[in-house]
């Protein structure tokens, strides 16, 4: 049987066809694999997507804050008696000076209650007077007593001496001189006896005297103080600046304790900021920081930290390094920069809402259309910058929009 026989060019033909035949199917299999998105994977318009390059830089280590300036010292003024309000002496808002009275309260029970209590004091001054004499009295009588014994001890010696002279002449008897003997033995142990009950009587009279004293001291205390209750019915200025919050009204009734106003250091201004607490671990009282105030950089530090933390932050208070800005008004708002470190190279990516997720993914562009979500370390972060502790390298292309409707998903098709 005859057999075709084909031409080796024939066969040549033949076989590219088939191979391109092969190639567009393997092509068309590969766009259809790459159009129709997997189980884990999310198509996405590619112009609602925002990216970012990581890259290698210096790191700007630091917080923007929104501050607010208030006074350096405020000083509260309360009020220490109770009563109602009869003249007012001052207005909110003056300058004051240490001491100047702001206000006049009036309280007629107060006043009474005084004049008893002051009188019911001067009863027991004029008592301790008294008792103060009597002391005096018993020192001086002791005295006496020891003195008139004294006078008749040297008179019966001075007898005693001059009868002496006659016995021995033999003028006079025995019988004549021993009751002088007598008598000058028993005013010697008189005028002994009352030297010892003088200085007994000292000690103990010198506790009473002391007792006294301590006593009448404590009684003039008490009426100063009780003076002193009816003159702070007069509310004054405890040290000077600029009175605030002074709302008194005449007629109005006050109770002691309470609040009348405060005292606002002039010229002398902190600024309070709250952070997030984020930062919580990394600021600290004395870190630097810089106000930005009117196109100028005001250098400052951190005085306090309050560590409560309220609805995700916690508030720092600070004050100006240098010469205080003037100008500067009670509750003005500021831009501060507070500086956590020194600028450190190291790998960081932009910030975007791609961060809400808690950062610790990311989708990496592995082509232009592709996306691959990766895990990530972060450390510090500023407005621009998040450092990338692992996960990612330089060059690496990141997705920065928000991530929170991507998260089931681990790939992104981008169209």
């Amino acid at each position: 049987m005859d057999r075709r026989i084909e031409r080796p060019q024939h066969k040549r033909r033949k076989l590219m066809t088939r191979m391109a035949i092969g190639v567009v199917a393997l092509a068309i299999a590969a766009m259809l694999w790459w159009s129709l998105p997997g189980t884990n994977a999310l198509t996405v318009d590619a112009a609602a997507i925002r990216t970012g390059t990581v890259t290698r830089a210096p790191f700007r280590d630091f917080v923007p804050l929104r501050a607010e300036v208030a006074p350096l010292r405020t000083v509260f003024v309360t009020a220490i008696s109770g009563g109602q309000v009869a003249d007012l002496m001052t207005s909110d808002g003056v300058m004051v000076a240490a001491g100047s009275p702001l206000a006049r309260l009036s309280n007629p029970a107060l006043a009474i209650e005084v004049a008893s209590r002051s009188a019911d004091i001067a009863g027991q001054l004029s008592a301790i007077s008294g008792q103060r004499l009597a002391v005096q009295a018993s020192r001086q009588g002791s005295a006496r007593d020891l003195a008139e014994a004294r006078n008749a001890l040297s008179k019966a010696q001075t007898l005693l001496a001059q009868k002496q002279v006659l016995f021995e002449k033999g003028i006079i008897t025995r019988g004549a001189i021993d009751p002088l003997r007598d008598d000058v033995a028993y005013q010697q142990s008189r005028v002994t006896a009352l030297e010892r009950g003088a200085v007994e009587a000292g000690a103990t009279l010198a506790d009473q005297a002391s007792g006294i004293a301590a006593t009448a001291q404590q009684l003039r205390e008490s009426l100063n103080m009780v003076r002193a209750s009816l003159s702070a019915l007069v509310l004054r200025a405890p040290v000077a600046g600029r009175l605030t919050a002074f709302t008194l009204q005449p007629g109005q009734t006050l109770k002691a304790g309470d609040a009348v106003g405060q005292i606002d250091s002039e010229g002398q201004w902190k600024l309070t900021a709250d952070v997030d607490q984020f930062y919580l671990g990394r600021v600290r009282a004395g870190l630097r920081a810089t106000a930005a105030i009117d196109g100028r950089n005001y250098p400052m530090a951190a005085l306090k930290v309050l560590p409560q933390v309220t609805n995700g932050r916690f508030r720092i208070e600070l004050g100006f390094s240098g010469n205080v800005p003037r100008g500067l008004n009670r509750g003005q708002t500021l831009d501060v920069r507070l500086v956590l470190g020194a600028d450190k190279p190291a790998v960081v990516a932009p910030t975007g809402g791609w961060l809400d997720a808690g950062g610790t993914t990311a989708f990496v562009l592995d082509t232009e259309h592709h996306a691959v979500r990766r895990s990530i370390v972060t450390g510090r972060r500023n407005p621009d910058q998040i450092e990338i502790l692992s996960g990612l390298v330089p060059g690496d292309r990141i997705v920065t929009t928000a991530l929170n409707t991507y998260t089931p998903f681990q790939t992104l098709i981008l169209r």
